[in-house]
Formats: structure tokens, sequence, C-alpha cells
């Protein structure tokens, strides 16, 4: 797959937050790399708050609702990452979990992406993260999570002419347990402004 890069100076993060721009593959004239931000906006939004709420989209759902059909159909993303956080509620705590793919190896969350016009008539691109039933590894943390794509998948899902929604769908599974590894963290990863390499660093079971 080669890509365009539209994302200058860009440093790595270790803790994104929703409302705050991510890297995203998308496909337009040619397959680009740019910075969008997290948390869908509909077009017909009137202000663009609505995307606070627009972080996760339930793959189940997506051909029926409103906000997701037309993206789901048409404007798909590949949000790039090498690692998620999930809460395991102990007792009255949330113990914070990294996900990784075994190897450390880079990733694709499977996303779609919209285009919403500002009060002063320029444009803001933001996207949401489809979510899937957690395999036999997530599912002891939480009861949702991420659906990683298959490499095999990233053409179809980043081709806008390619409007199969039921195949669409079968890419939209959990991703191997086997494959992937977990482990806590510093519960510092729960103030988003806290973005540092230790936010990624094991700590010792609760």
């Amino acid at each position: 797959m080669r890509l365009k890069s539209q994302v200058v100076g860009f440093t790595p993060r270790y803790n994104i937050a929703p409302t705050q721009d991510a890297p995203v593959v998308v496909r337009e004239e040619e397959i680009v790399l740019k910075l969008m931000r997290w948390g869908l906006i509909p077009p017909w939004a009137q202000d663009e708050s609505i995307g606070n709420r627009m972080i996760n989209a339930r793959a189940e759902t997506l051909a029926q609702k409103p906000s997701f059909r037309q993206p789901f159909e048409r404007r798909r993303c590949l949000v790039l990452a090498d690692g998620f956080y999930e809460w395991k509620k102990t007792g009255g705590a949330k113990i914070p979990y990294r996900f990784v793919v075994k190897g450390d190896e880079p990733f694709a969350f499977a996303g779609l992406w919209e285009r919403w016009r500002k009060p002063d008539d320029t444009e803001l691109h933001s996207f949401v993260i489809i979510t899937t039933e957690p395999n036999e590894l997530a599912r002891e943390i939480h009861d949702r999570m991420p659906v990683i794509l298959a490499a095999e998948h990233y053409d179809r899902w980043l081709d806008p002419d390619f409007h199969d929604t039921e195949r669409l769908q079968e890419s939209l599974r959990p991703f191997p347990a086997s494959a992937m590894a977990c482990y806590p963290v510093s519960p510092k990863v729960n103030n988003p402004r806290f973005d540092e390499p230790q936010c990624i660093e094991p700590v010792p079971p609760p």
C-alpha cells in the first residue's frame, strides 16, 4: 500500500484521548495519511460537541445508525496504532491495561470518517473507531474491543467505491486472542494531559 503523508512534524504519542487528533489513513484520489479528530461529527451537526459522544461505533449496527450508515458505505479509514488501553473494574477502582499485538507490531483499527463544515467555512475531519465483541483475552478486562483489521482487508476497507456492507461486515471480527498480549500500566494514563513513555511501561499486577 503506497502512502502519501499530509502529516508534518508528528511526534510519538502515548496517550491519545477522544477529541484529540490521531493519524488516520484514507483513500481519496490516492491513499493519504492525515491527522483527524477522534469523535465523529456528522455533516448535519449543529456544533462539533456531538463528536465528544461519538468516539466508538458498534460493528453490529453500523448499517442501521443514521450517523454511521453513509460513512460505512463510502468513508472508511484505518486508524493507526501500536496499542490501546482498556480499564478493568476491581472493587471501587478501574485498573488500566495496555493491549498490543505480539511482537509489538503496529496495526490499524477499522474506522469511519466524516467532513464537517465549521462556522468559518473550513472543513473539520473526524473519525470513529469501530468496536466488536471481545476475544478471550479482552473479555477478562472489558465487554467490547476495537476492531483490529487484518492486513489483507486494508485495500477493500479503504476503497470508497466498494459498497457491499454485508461483505465489509465479515472483516469486523475480534482479532485472535492468541496473537495479542496485555499488561497493567500506570493509572497516569487516566489523565489525558499525561502523554509520556511511562504510559506504556508495565507495572506490577494489582
